[in-house]
């Protein structure tokens, strides 16, 4: 109760204060939770994911048109809300401040600083950024939803439409007469891809886009068929066993070598055989070959895509340094990289590799590829000390000088790698089991 001895003018001035201290931080509390609107609304817009937008063209609402219309304008949409939460955070910084004076009259000016720079700052952080960003990336199409129309009325509102359009176009020319192109690496996007994953995520979709990330760095040597594995022609071979391996193999592409099997000299296409499965033995098949295309080892298959597509091409050759076939690399191996396994009536299903309660067994001569694959793991520690080898069977003989004999292992990384049945030419199966 006031003192009656005091000056009216000093009960006046103490209530007037009073009274401003809790419209203060009425407003405070007001700011904060627009604040958190808007900041929650940046991060549910840019999170909208590819088949929400699609359902959103479907409904044709009002809602709808207007969440399309701002995310088709992603720099404007930006610009808006930034400039909306810059607003209200330097409204909340004054506001404190005054409070902060009153509350701490009689403590020292670095006090009063302290307090200000933590206390605020910890404040707008959490309450304003933190936690409204993690729910709007978390429902993102329902904060969308309620915060289109309220958006969309303050874009075409001054003064903020004018503030926007001057960032917006001022952004654009300074990155015009200054700015310079981002060059993003693929590293770089493998570890956005990273970040993005989460409970939700799509397994199929997520692994779609690391493939689609891989797939400029990936060279042809990593992705073909090794000239062991594949299914070739002499060019001395009778017509009927030419016809008998084409039934036998089932592919509509065979090579052709000449003297030995690293020396393709041309690609048969089965349809090209087609007018002549009645012809004797005799019959001139060799007439039918097509050049083939040979690739080196380090070749991209993002650039070999490109030729493939240009040359109306599905086959290459790919040739060491010496200018021997290593193997072969099709449209479909490239294809593959990106989508998965592509399989047809004509592939084997049955995988050289089986799981075991303490492990796995690998034929030696998968490819650590699809090794990496089966076990799950980025082959990092792998391919830095792969050598030329392709297979794990040639991984292990790299590793250690020498065709290992059987229950003879090694230990690389994580993981222990036992041969279990091997000859003086090659290893034919691998045991894998992770150390403990």
């Amino acid at each position: 109760m006031p003192d009656p001895s005091e000056p009216l003018s000093l009960i006046f001035l103490s209530i007037t204060w009073s009274t401003a201290e809790t419209i203060y931080s009425v407003i405070i509390v007001l700011l904060l939770l627009l604040a958190a609107i808007t900041t929650s609304s940046e991060s549910a817009f840019f999170s909208l994911r590819p088949q929400e937008k699609e359902q959103l063209k479907s409904e044709q609402s009002k809602k709808a048109n207007a969440i399309l219309s701002l995310i088709s304008k992603p720099r404007e949409l930006i610009a808006l809300l930034l400039i909306s939460i810059n607003f209200v955070n330097v409204g909340i910084v004054i506001l404190s401040t005054l409070i902060l004076n009153k509350m701490m009259e009689g403590y020292s000016e670095l006090s009063k600083l302290l307090v200000e720079i933590f206390g605020i700052t910890l404040m707008i952080l959490i309450t304003g950024e933190v936690i409204p960003k993690i729910y709007g990336a978390n429902n993102a199409l329902k904060v969308a939803r309620f915060m289109a129309l309220p958006i969309e009325l303050i874009r075409k509102t001054p003064p903020i439409s004018w503030l926007k359009s001057l960032l917006v176009n001022g952004t654009a020319f300074i990155g015009r007469i200054g700015g310079k192109k981002i060059h993003i690496s693929s590293d770089d996007l493998e570890y956005a891809i990273a970040l993005t994953t989460d409970g939700n995520s799509d397994e199929e979709e997520q692994k779609l886009l690391e493939g689609i990330v891989k797939f400029g760095r990936t060279e042809a040597v990593q992705i073909m068929t090794p000239r062991v594995e594949v299914e070739a022609l002499s060019i001395q071979c009778k017509f009927s066993e030419v016809l008998q391996l084409i039934l036998d193999a089932g592919y509509s592409r065979i090579p052709v070598f000449q003297d030995k099997p690293d020396d393709i000299v041309g690609i048969l296409y089965i349809k090209d055989l087609m007018h002549h499965f009645t012809e004797k033995d005799n019959f001139s098949w060799q007439k039918l070959l097509r050049k083939p295309y040979f690739v080196p080892e380090n070749k991209k298959i993002d650039d070999l895509l490109q030729e493939f597509r240009t040359m109306k091409m599905h086959m290459a050759v790919v040739v060491d340094e010496y200018g021997g076939a290593g193997g072969i690399v099709t449209l479909e191996d490239i294809l593959e990289e990106i989508v998965g396994d592509i399989t047809d009536e004509f592939d084997d299903d049955q995988v050289e590799y089986q799981k075991h309660d303490d492990g796995y067994s690998f034929s030696g001569r998968t490819s650590l590829k699809d090794f990496y694959k089966i076990l799950e793991i980025d082959g990092d520690i792998f391919e830095v000390e792969k050598g030329d080898s392709e297979t794990l069977g040639g991984f292990l003989v790299e590793k250690s000088g020498r065709i290992l004999k059987n229950r003879e292992f090694i230990v690389h990384g994580d993981w222990r790698l036992t041969v279990t049945a091997s000859d003086k030419r090659r290893i034919k199966l691998v045991k894998v089991q992770k150390e403990s």
